[in-house]
């Protein structure tokens, strides 16, 4: 018998009322907002004003897009293909009859630039955008937006809430979920949620009045005892060793570059924040290092101590890497269940397609214990929240125990609670184990205390480097 993630939620909207809705990860939030953009079954009622309810634009966290054959048969690696990129729309080619009703947007929101685009090589950025004006061409009534400020830098994280208060001052009703201290002015509603149910409800004002950040203790002495079960015995790296080094490395598709003569060397047992804004070319930066980009053999870089296209395949290079990112959670196979997903990450493959020896089950079991996630074993990846399946696949990139972490903007979805826990468990790995780390985040709080170099990218090149 199933159980009710959302259970007996009551609430009600006046005129001229927007709403947020906050509440820790796995409280129910994306379910709750999906069934009021009447976009999932749900028992109970919803009522809008006669007419609101056929005018509704849901605008999902994550964004999905199909090529020119109208499938979604992408795959992970295919943006940094130059060839295979052609397979997919532009985005004025992603608007189709409304395109021509788009200019005005364009230009409003600072993005006629894009046009010709293809929809594949656009930031996150760049996609909350568009996200946002396809939404508005449908001229709504209702707008409800799951996440819309996750990944985005703190310039167009501004940019975007005054977008979204232009909305509401169109008088078209928004509710979105967000995070505490990410509620646009124009919100006068705050719904939280806690374990599908409703905590309270209440006026922005009272709302900002009453809001405790609530920090939880984390216990550290805990997390390194049981990260002692797990970390695999190593010989002691050597400090002088190189991990990465570029030298004078260029990308450049057609007339637009990418990257511009980035020379960077990172030693073993480095721990860097990699930081810059939307569409600054940190992807594509990273994409080099992890083998999913071609343009590498074009270019001097040096990955373990041997140049890239010396004859190692890119699995002798995956296996090394532990690596996380938004593009690569897009692309994961929803359905697989947490423990296949979790395994995965011994063979780098998007989903398990291999028998587990017996040994091989006992470690991905012992990695989920460490990460808290051992109760989530037999759910499908999809079953679970954002920020849960955030947390399965940083053990999938923690599983093989790799020499060297990349994770790309980690603590995405997760509220401060989990977030703090989130870091400790990163740090505390770095250090026991000595890895070499490449973190990216656009949060001056997200960020573990093991970071100790420090690079930003700004149009592709390096803007500071210390």
């Amino acid at each position: 018998m199933g159980r009710n993630v959302v259970d007996r939620i009551s609430f009600s909207l006046h005129q001229k009322d927007n709403l947020a809705i906050i509440g820790p990860s796995g409280s129910g939030k994306t379910l709750l907002a999906q069934a009021l953009a009447q976009k999932i079954f749900y028992q109970g009622q919803i009522h809008y004003k006669e007419g609101l309810e056929k005018r509704i634009e849901w605008v999902e966290q994550q964004h999905h897009f199909k090529n020119l054959q109208h499938t979604q048969d992408l795959y992970y690696q295919q943006r940094f293909n130059s060839y295979d990129t052609e397979e997919t729309q532009t985005v004025i080619e992603s608007l189709g009859k409304t395109s021509g009703k788009a200019d005005e947007l364009f230009r409003a929101m600072g993005i006629e630039y894009l046009k010709e685009e293809r929809l594949i090589q656009l930031s996150n950025g760049e996609n909350k955008k568009l996200q946002l004006l396809k939404a508005q061409l449908g001229q709504p009534s209702v707008m409800i937006l799951d996440q819309p400020f996750i990944g985005l830098d703190k310039e167009t994280r501004a940019h975007l809430q005054k977008q979204i208060d232009i909305i509401t001052g169109r008088g078209i009703l928004v509710i979105l979920i967000t995070a505490p201290d990410e509620i646009p002015a124009s919100i006068t509603k705050v719904l939280t949620l806690e374990s599908g149910k409703l905590k309270s409800l209440e006026d922005r004002e009272d709302f900002e009045k009453n809001y405790i950040v609530k920090k939880k203790i984390i216990d550290k002495k805990s997390i390194k005892n049981d990260l002692q079960k797990v970390l695999k015995p190593e010989s002691p790296s050597q400090n002088s060793d190189t991990v990465i080094e570029m030298i004078n490395v260029s990308v450049q598709y057609g007339n637009k570059m990418i990257l511009g003569n980035i020379n960077w060397k990172v030693m073993s047992g480095e721990r860097w924040l990699l930081n810059g804004p939307n569409g600054a070319g940190k992807s594509t930066l990273l994409s080099l290092i992890t083998a999913d980009n071609p343009k590498a053999y074009a270019n001097e870089i040096y990955l373990f101590g041997k140049r890239r296209g010396s004859g190692e395949s890119i699995w002798d290079i995956k296996k090394k890497i532990g690596f996380l990112s938004p593009e690569l959670h897009v692309f994961f196979n929803q359905p697989s269940t947490c423990f296949e997903t979790v395994a995965s990450g011994l063979f780098d493959t998007i989903g398990l397609f291999r028998q587990l020896a017996q040994k091989e089950i006992d470690w991905v079991n012992q990695w989920m214990e460490f990460g808290r996630i051992r109760h989530l074993q037999q759910k499908r990846l999809y079953e679970i929240s954002t920020g849960e399946q955030r947390i399965v696949l940083l053990v999938r990139a923690l599983v093989k125990n790799p020499p060297l972490l990349i994770l790309d903007e980690p603590c995405q979805g997760l509220d401060p609670e989990r977030q703090d826990e989130f870091l400790e468990l990163i740090n505390a790995i770095c250090l026991a184990g000595n890895k070499t780390m490449i973190f990216v985040s656009h949060y001056e709080n997200e960020r573990p205390e093991c970071i100790s170099h420090f690079i930003k990218l700004e149009n592709g090149r390096v803007k500071k480097i210390k």
